[in-house]
């Protein structure tokens, strides 16, 4: 099997395994079927915590992404690939003074408040430095999302002010200073399949824009509808149509646009930008049978790809795979589970997924895992450290990421050297 010409066995023979491939057409092809599709005024902000690798970041970026980063790496990452200040917003919990201050000194288009306590500091810290900040109020909404894989809005939790509390809050206009709360960021769930949720969503968040503006007299100079769209990883699921999305949203984005048009409106995306993107290659270092069961023993597993290994769900189900190094007509199919090399039974990346007979050597490609595999799994577990990144653009191969060598994970370690204890002398005379 190839990507753009390129065969597999190649990359491996170049990169070693186990390895991450990035394809550079299909994240341009992606990212231009959603803009397309969707309402001009919605921008696309590229949620970097779904794949913070610059070079994947700045192939989008020439597609016409901006940015949504969670840290300070992520925010350092989205400028030195090229992205505009105006084009970058900071969200996530419990963001710290340096975060904060980075984002002020870069001058990034908005820091999203998870509180109305993070909004004062944000306005101490700006008028420290003299400057006025933007501020998005993120909403924990009333409203429960349904048919989200993870629900991120609608019960307790870290995220966003309760919309009650906002919408009580009183006048916010003049509130603070030196911070200037300038619109809302509403995330209500991930891994949406169904257009008509989506659809939902948006007109609950866009009447909810409104709802707080006239309650609290804050302008509406943007407001993030979130996103979570989502991709079919399972038997059994389909992938989002996008000209059925479009179809639920941009009537809604149209009649806002109408009504508010100085408006800047925000759309996040990540896994679904990225996840059909990539392949996680590892190689069959051994196979072997116990109690009438096939097992592939590979040198990558949960360490790199905790997505694909499914722990915290009910039920284990598994990613696309395809055998790439060799046809598949060498004996008859079998179900087979597939380990890392983890002391875990957890390190499981697939259970009885049914494949050629398998032997020492075969290149094993995990599909769809362009989004949550390095930077969401415990890449030191056992020392192992972290695998190579290659991005394929226009037919050419280029290492992205460096894979972790053993003097990586050491050099950060320090090794305690114990002072003797000072031995005691007794006057003997």
């Amino acid at each position: 099997m190839n990507i753009q010409g390129i065969e597999y066995t190649e990359l491996v023979e170049r990169f070693g395994t186990p390895l991450y491939v990035y394809d550079g057409d299909v994240l341009l092809r992606t990212l231009s079927a959603l803009s397309g599709a969707l309402h001009p005024a919605l921008e696309a902000f590229f949620s970097l915590k779904s794949n913070p690798n610059i070079s994947v970041f700045a192939t989008l970026l020439e597609g016409g992404a901006r940015a949504e980063v969670s840290s300070l790496v992520e925010l350092r990452t989205a400028l030195l690939a090229g992205a505009e200040a105006r084009d970058i917003i900071f969200l996530g919990p419990g963001k710290s003074d340096d975060e904060l201050a980075a984002c002020l000194e870069a001058g990034v288009y908005a820091i999203v408040a998870e509180s109305f306590d993070e909004v004062d500091r944000i306005d101490r810290l700006a008028g420290e430095r003299g400057v006025r900040q933007r501020v998005l109020l993120r909403i924990n909404p009333a409203f429960t999302v349904r048919g989200s894989r993870l629900t991120m809005g609608g019960r307790p939790l870290q995220f966003g002010i309760d919309e009650a509390l906002v919408l009580a809050a009183g006048d916010l206009s003049s509130r603070w200073r030196n911070a200037e709360p300038a619109g809302i960021h509403v995330y209500m769930g991930t891994r949406i399949l169904d257009p008509d949720i989506i659809g939902r969503n948006t007109r609950y968040i866009l009447d909810l824009a409104d709802r707080v503006a006239a309650a609290t007299g804050i302008p509406l100079e943007a407001v993030d509808i979130g996103g979570g769209l989502g991709v079919a990883y399972f038997d059994g699921e389909e992938d989002l149509d996008e000209k059925r999305v479009a179809e639920c949203v941009n009537p809604l984005i149209e009649e806002f646009a109408r009504t508010h048009p100085g408006t800047r409106l925000l759309m996040e995306s990540g896994r679904f930008l990225t996840a059909r993107a990539g392949v996680y290659v590892v190689s069959v270092r051994y196979v072997k049978e116990s109690m009438g069961k096939w097992f592939a023993v590979a040198d990558g597993g949960s360490n790199h790809h905790m997505a694909a290994v499914g722990i915290g769900s009910y039920t284990k189900r598994n990613f696309p795979v395809a055998l790439l190094n060799r046809p598949h007509d060498d004996g008859a199919p079998r179900p087979w589970t597939i380990t890392g090399p983890l002391c875990t039974p957890n390190d499981t990346l697939l259970k009885g997924a049914v494949l050629p007979p398998l032997r020492e050597g075969d290149l094993l490609g995990i599909a769809r895992s362009g989004a949550y595999g390095p930077s969401a799994s415990p890449g030191r577990f056992l020392s192992h450290g972290f695998p190579a990144e290659v991005l394929v653009r226009d037919g050419a191969a280029h290492l992205v990421r460096s894979r972790d060598l053993p003097d990586d994970l050491l050099r950060q370690q320090h090794l305690y050297a114990r002072t003797p204890a000072p031995t005691s002398t007794r006057d003997e005379g």
